[in-house]
C-alpha cells in the first residue's frame, strides 16, 4: 500500500501505466477515490478524477450538512455542488449524509439537484446505498443501534438490579472493550475507579 506501506493492498489505481495500490480504509488517507458502482474503479492521489465545475467559495462559506468553514478551494476534501455552485461540503459530510439515503432521494442539500448531482457524486467516489431497508423488513434492523445495558456478572451486587446503572462509581456499567456485548458493574467484577477498560471472559 502506498499510504500505509503495508502488504495486501487489493485496490489498484485504474490509470494506465500506474502500478500503486492501497487498502480501502486508506483511500481518504492517501486521498484515493474509489467509484462503488461497474466497474467499480480506483484512483490514486495523482490520477482520480476532479470536479470540472469552474467555481471558488464565497469568503466564510459553510458546509450546510455540519455549519463548519470550508476550504476556499475545491479540493479533495472540499466539494461543490455542480448545479447551484452554491453549496460547498466536506466530503466527510457529504459521505455522511449520502449513507443516510438511497439512490432515488439523494440531492444536494442546498438546491435539492439530483440527476447531475448523484452522478457527480458517484464519480468522486461518494457511497450511495441503492436502497433503505424496506418499511416492512425494518424489525429485522430493530435494535442494532442499542447499546447493551446490562450487568452480566456471574452474581450481581447491584441493590437495584442487573439494568441499573450510574455514570460513575461502583455501579458504573462497564461493556466489553472487544465485543460490547456483555456488561459488568464495577463492583460486581472487583474493578477500581482507575480500570477504564474491562473484558469479558469470551473474550
Amino acid at each position: 500500500c502506498f499510504v500505509c506501506g503495508k502488504r495486501r493492498a487489493t485496490l489498484t489505481c485504474w490509470e494506465t501505466g500506474c502500478d500503486r495500490s492501497f487498502h480501502l480504509p486508506c483511500a481518504v488517507e492517501g486521498e484515493c477515490i474509489t467509484q462503488f458502482l461497474p466497474p467499480y474503479r480506483s484512483f490514486c492521489c495523482e490520477h482520480r478524477p476532479e470536479q470540472a465545475v469552474e467555481a471558488a467559495p464565497e469568503k466564510d462559506t459553510t458546509c450546510p450538512i455540519c455549519l463548519d468553514p470550508v476550504e476556499d478551494r475545491k479540493s479533495f476534501g472540499t466539494m461543490v455542488c455542480p448545479v447551484c455552485k452554491q453549496a460547498w461540503f466536506h466530503r466527510g459530510c457529504i459521505q455522511g449524509h449520502a449513507v443516510h439515503t438511497d439512490m432515488l432521494s439523494f440531492q444536494c442539500p442546498v438546491c435539492r439537484e439530483s440527476n447531475v448531482f448523484l452522478p457527480e457524486m458517484l464519480t468522486m467516489g461518494i457511497q450511495v446505498p441503492f436502497s433503505l431497508p424496506s418499511r416492512e423488513n425494518s424489525h429485522e434492523y430493530a435494535g442494532l443501534d442499542e447499546r447493551h445495558r446490562r450487568c452480566d456478572a456471574r452474581e450481581c451486587l447491584c441493590p437495584g438490579g442487573r439494568e441499573h446503572t450510574e455514570d460513575e462509581g461502583c455501579w458504573q456499567l462497564l461493556l466489553c472493550c472487544s465485543c460490547a456485548a456483555e456488561g459488568t458493574h464495577r463492583d460486581c467484577s472487583s474493578l477500581g475507579n482507575s480500570m477504564a477498560s474491562w473484558e469479558c471472559d469470551s473474550c
